[in-house]
């Protein structure tokens, strides 16, 4: 037996100004074959997961090139078709093989490629042919396309918002993959369209209850797998919106019943998701009446969700971070503003010295004017990183700059990152639970690693380039009605 591995992925904002090119991917995460490190990623957890299985069962792996873009614009016609081509030229070289495993997103948008992943699929399964089971994971944040579907056998997308479970759905996958290849599972895909959009964090009701449910459901009967596509607001894409889909042995009826019925119950959270959102000031009072009270001993956390990196923006929002200093606060951590020329001045300043320094606003309007203060540099590294479960994600050449006359520590990188975990702070010297309010951007990955220290988590509106209304963003390519934008898109009455 004979089984291929490789991963190509990014999300895609199709409204971002921030393009998206080979030195993106090599940037963030490029392993050429048999480079892959230990750890997992996100979207390469496949690759540990079956060198494990590799081991134990005695069957070859053949390891394909594995990257990532952290999310941003369009990608660049070119790269993809580069990326693509060395998999799909990889493949063709390791040739016959049983199955193949790939590691996906699910949102990346290329120029001329509305759909990349389910182009690359099926350039896979042109040289594969019919029989070679073929399976892959994806990050539910994502546009479930018939494309990709017609080239699959099996496909799994993370459960959990924030993302804890991708190694956990990595190996659920493989152990679908394998089980086929050896003849002892026929697996059939059925999915269901929800036809709406949504932001949809497990980490609270309805979605935490929904999640569990279906946990539980899989395994039993013919149920393999069970995956909710939540949909990702900020790709114009005809196939935009909420999925569910189920992964049965060889029972497609029952697959296509239960999708149903899943998704229309899907349906009805509809507008009942969201995590509660505060303006900058409401904010700001709620954490100055926080650090007043003497026995709350503990940082709160405000979490700028629009600003978010991992949403395809820029990251170099100043709005939250300016009203907090015109609010007094003086003891404060904020995750990151993106800012490679701030971080090239920090380096040739040096650590300890002291400038006037231009902060953040450099990307374009809807995020804030640029911040000019006096600072002092307090950490230069040229690869900084932080935690995102049993995987490193590099900020890249970073510092961190103190606000002069304050205790504002403010950490700016150059690779386009959002905040996963605490040891963002304390990788580079500042300690997190020592400040008063933490800033980080992040709409909901950031909540895993930070609820265990925060006083109280606040998630905050302060505007930005993402499209987080669905009812004010010009979908020009969506080609069916969806709530918000429709009320009503099932005929429901």
């Amino acid at each position: 037996m004979r089984v291929f591995v490789a991963s190509l992925a990014t999300e895609t904002n199709t409204f971002s100004p921030v393009p998206t090119d080979l030195s993106a991917f090599r940037g963030a995460f490029y392993a050429p074959p048999g480079e892959h490190p230990a750890t997992p990623t996100l979207c390469s957890a496949v690759v540990p997961a079956l060198r494990t299985r590799s081991r134990e069962q005695g069957f070859d792996l053949v390891e394909g090139t594995c990257t990532w873009a952290e999310p941003g614009g369009l990608v660049k016609r070119q790269t993809y078709e580069d990326l693509r081509d060395e998999i799909v030229g990889q493949l063709r070289a390791a040739l016959p093989v049983d199955a193949v495993v790939m590691g996906l997103h699910g949102a990346m948008v290329a120029q001329g490629y509305e759909d990349c992943e389910g182009d690359l699929l099926a350039h896979i399964r042109d040289y594969v042919g019919p029989d070679v089971v073929i399976g892959a994971t994806f990050d539910p944040h994502s546009h479930l396309t018939a494309l990709r579907v017609r080239n699959l056998d099996a496909m799994n997308a993370f459960l959990e918002f924030p993302h804890t479970d991708f190694m956990e759905r990595a190996e659920q996958l493989v152990d679908i993959v394998l089980r086929a290849m050896r003849h002892e599972i026929r697996p059939v895909i059925s999915t269901f369209d929800c036809r709406m959009i949504d932001v949809l964090p497990t980490s609270q009701q309805p979605l935490r209850g929904f999640v569990d449910k279906i946990r539980a459901m899989q395994g039993t009967g013919r149920i393999l797998s069970i995956s909710l596509i939540h949909g990702f607001l900020a790709g114009n894409v005809a196939d935009l919106g909420t999925q569910v889909v189920v992964v049965t042995d060889n029972d497609p009826r029952g697959g296509e019943h239960l999708a149903h019925e899943l998704g229309m119950e899907v349906f009805g959270f509809r507008g009942s998701t969201r995590m509660h959102t505060l303006s900058p000031q409401q904010a700001i009072a709620r954490a100055k009446a926080a650090i007043a009270d003497p026995a709350i001993t503990a940082p709160v956390v405000l979490a700028d969700i629009w600003d978010n990196p991992g949403g395809g923006v820029a990251g170099d929002g100043t709005i939250l971070l300016s009203d907090l200093i015109h609010a007094g606060i003086d003891n404060a951590g904020v995750a990151t503003i993106w800012d490679p020329i701030a971080v090239s001045f920090c380096e040739a300043a040096g650590i300890g010295a002291r400038i006037h320094l231009r902060i953040g606003g450099k990307a374009g309007p809807g995020g804030g004017d640029p911040i000019d203060a006096e600072v002092e540099v307090r950490n230069v590294t040229t690869a900084a990183w932080q935690s995102f479960g049993e995987s490193q994600v590099p900020l890249g050449a970073s510092a961190v700059v103190r606000i002069v006359g304050t205790q504002i520590d403010i950490i700016l990188n150059t690779n386009r990152t959002q905040c996963f975990e605490p040891d963002i702070f304390s990788n580079l010297g500042i300690d997190p639970t020592a400040k008063d309010v933490l800033v980080v951007k992040s709409t909901n990955h950031f909540y895993a690693g930070f609820v265990g220290i925060a006083s109280e988590i606040l998630y905050v509106d302060a505007g930005t380039h993402y499209p987080s209304d669905p009812k004010r963003t010009k979908y020009t390519r969506l080609t069916r009605g969806i709530w918000p934008i429709v009320e009503n898109p099932h005929d429901l009455t």
